[in-house]
């Protein structure tokens, strides 16, 4: 599984979310990808954006059309010929902290846990898994979710 993770922290309050950030964000799209089924091979890139409710407000504005901020957002690449030597991009994950923040304390969760789970969910977005489709796929992506977390030792975000 040779996945290049790139992360940048745009809104510094990120930084106290976990000892190493950096290593959070890394573990966690990696247990997304592991998790998913027919996952591609080869070696690919993953860039992750730490930022605010107002960033991400203006994205999903821009993108979906819809203007409010969201906890997260994936963009899939578009697929691309491979190249000697390159990580073929799987796409752009991004997180707003404002809403993430406000999120965890309504559902009494550490924060950690709430980035590490939406970073699975958003992982799985860019291979393709939907939960907006119907039932059945909102159930399978949210057991991919649980068998992902459950590797980092998360407990189920959708347990009551």
């Amino acid at each position: 599984m040779p996945l290049e993770i790139d992360v940048a922290v745009e809104d510094p309050r990120w930084e106290g979310v976990a000892p190493d950030l950096e290593a959070l964000v890394i573990r966690a799209v990696e247990a997304g990808y592991a998790a998913a089924p027919g996952a591609p091979g080869g070696a690919l890139e993953v860039s992750v954006l730490l930022t605010d409710d107002a960033a991400v407000q203006a994205l999903n504005r821009s993108w979906r059309g819809k203007d409010k901020p969201t906890n997260v957002l994936s963009f899939p690449a578009a697929p691309q010929p491979a190249i000697a030597g390159m990580a073929a991009p799987l796409g752009d994950v991004v997180l707003a902290y404002d809403t993430m923040l406000r999120e965890s304390a309504e559902q009494s969760k550490p924060l950690a846990d709430h980035l590490a789970h939406l970073l699975v969910h958003g992982t799985l977005h860019l291979l393709g898994q939907d939960h907006e489709t119907g039932e059945a796929e909102a159930d399978a992506m949210e057991a991919l979710e649980v068998a992902a977390l459950r590797t980092l030792g998360v407990p189920d975000p959708y347990a009551d």
